[in-house]
């Protein structure tokens, strides 16, 4: 053998090479951070690099933008950063796959310029009065009394509002990408993104996973010419190699190829191992989800479509509650300025602190209960929600509206989750939760308990960076397939059992009071937005 292997030098490295290639580079760029991560075939993280993100800024109340070149820079220097550490072998990368946050929308001129920051996935600001929708189209909106979300809709996306408010921008558009179409533009040269990533105002056909037909009524909702938008690729499959620029700035190896992956929260699900409908996903991220897999197309609400999954023709039926985590960052913010000094002395997480807060606060907050719409939705919630905290009484503290706050989330993904249930006629039997909320002890506990389910934290906190490595695994044929890879790449971690007694206390909390909340709100609610509104 080893006089074979001597007489054939190039064909023994080809070997060595291809089979030393069994590291994948997910690059995940999230609302907060964005790291540069390596993994193996076995789900293991070996070494990874962050940098964090100033999420946004403001140019006028309620606006979110960013610098797209901000985003580049950052994947850039997150990368360099990587190969600093002696560990990482680049001759080992197999490929590199790409996840971003959701619904953060670019305008690009030929050459990929940026024309305007970037609209991100935070910002609020309404184009209403919009011409209302004509014709046939028009006429079955009115039918299925489905106008007014179709206006919510118009008035939401920001195409629209550019195309008003900014026609010369609009005028130069030459591309009009999703953050993920842009920085796969950065890498690669192309105009192309993946289907997995089509999540927001566009004008995509869900339910066929392309872009919509011409006489679709989205068209109409966000009109644009078909030739602004990207070229889109399924996930597992190429999307173009990375370039002698690319390389440059980045120091990833020049000609790896880049596999189509998806956006944040389809990575996280299929990253924490939920590939069949009975395995629901719970995000506790800036937004706060219930997610599950399915093959087969089901609205979750009337008109609210599921989304692309990061496995191909398959859908993630999800449930949100917009800005859910993010009022953990609220209460630190307003509440919890005395543990985020103490925090940052001890060089330990807030969070650490907030759970040691919690702990003499008993399930249920003593009767503290919070509704946690503090932002309003398409249908459900409607245009018209708030938030809500009920049952104060004098022996309530912070340490409990921070608990009420944990609990309402919890409540409102279960409610979530209830609504999934009907709709597939598929009941839930587990929960994976994975975001930056999973990492409270406290949070898992009474997930587990108001749900009356095993909450289980997956093996890695990396989960969206880990499902972009299992589309790829799958894309360069590491894995024959997504069931090998996830049974590969993904275990289970720690495990909160649920508490008996405790669900049933929070079970009639949930059905007795909770679930009434919304209803009996709804008209103080508009008038509230009435009143302050003249």
């Amino acid at each position: 053998m080893a006089v074979i292997l001597l007489s054939y030098p190039s064909l023994h490295a080809e070997r060595i090479s291809a089979f030393m290639r069994d590291h994948i580079l997910a690059i995940d760029n999230g609302t907060q951070s964005v790291r540069a991560l390596i993994f193996d075939l076995h789900g293991n993280l070996l070494t990874k690099s962050q940098v964090y993100l100033e999420p946004y800024f403001s140019r006028q109340p309620g606006w979110a933008e960013q610098n797209p070149e901000y985003y580049w820079a950052s994947l850039c220097e997150a990368c360099q950063k990587l190969w600093k550490q002696p560990q990482v072998d680049k001759a080992r990368i197999a490929g590199v796959a790409l996840t971003t946050q959701r619904a953060t929308v670019i305008n690009v001129d030929s050459r990929g310029r940026p024309l305007r920051p970037a609209i991100v996935w935070l910002d609020q600001r309404r184009t209403p009065g919009l011409p209302k929708i004509g014709g046939i189209w028009g006429l079955i909106f009115r039918l299925t009394r489905l106008t007014a979300t179709v206006a919510y809709i118009q008035a939401e996306a920001e195409a629209n509002w550019i195309r008003v408010h900014e026609p010369e921008i609009w005028a130069e558009t030459y591309k009009y990408l999703y953050l993920s179409g842009y920085l796969t533009y950065k890498l690669t040269g192309r105009f192309v993104d993946s289907v997995g990533c089509q999540v927001g105002f566009m004008p995509f056909d869900y339910k066929r996973l392309r872009w919509a037909a011409k006489w679709d009524w989205k068209w109409q909702v966000v009109p644009m010419d078909p030739s602004m938008l990207a070229e889109l690729v399924p996930p597992t499959h190429p999307l173009g190699e990375i370039t002698e620029q690319a390389a440059e700035a980045t120091g990833i190896p020049q000609g790896l190829p880049l596999i189509a992956a998806a956006a944040d929260k389809a990575c996280e699900v299929i990253g924490t191992g939920a590939l069949e409908p009975h395995i629901s996903c719970l995000s506790y991220g800036t937004t706060a989800t219930i997610t599950i897999t399915h093959r087969r197309y089901i609205e979750p609400i009337p008109l609210i479509p599921p989304y692309p999954a990061a496995i191909p023709n398959a859908y993630n039926l999800e449930v949100q509650i917009y800005r859910g985590f993010w009022m953990v960052s609220w209460f630190k913010q307003e509440f919890a300025q005395r543990e985020l000094m103490v925090a940052e002395a001890q060089g330990i997480a807030p969070e650490k602190l907030l759970d040691e807060l919690v702990a003499g606060v008993p399930p249920g907050c003593e009767g503290l209960i919070l509704q946690p719409y503090w932002s309003p939705g398409i249908k459900v919630p409607g245009p018209e929600a708030m938030g809500a905290v009920i049952g104060f009484t004098d022996v309530h503290t912070r340490a409990h509206l921070y608990r009420a706050i944990l609990e309402g989330l919890a409540y409102g993904l279960r409610e979530g989750k209830e609504r999934l249930e009907r709709r597939t006629g598929t009941p839930i039997t587990e929960l994976r939760v994975a975001g930056g909320g999973s990492q409270s002890d406290v949070a898992m506990q009474l997930t587990a308990d108001i749900f009356g389910l095993p909450a289980v934290r997956p093996h890695i906190y990396e989960t969206s960076g880990l499902g972009a490595a299992i589309v790829a695994a799958v894309g360069l044929k590491l894995h024959p397939d997504f069931s090998a890879a996830i049974k590969a790449m993904t275990r289970p971690g720690q495990v909160f059992e649920p508490n008996h007694r405790t669900h049933v206390m929070y079970d009639e909390l949930y059905r007795r009071i909770y679930l009434h909340l919304y209803d009996r709100l709804k008209p103080l609610y508009k008038e509230i937005r009435r009143i302050i509104r003249r």
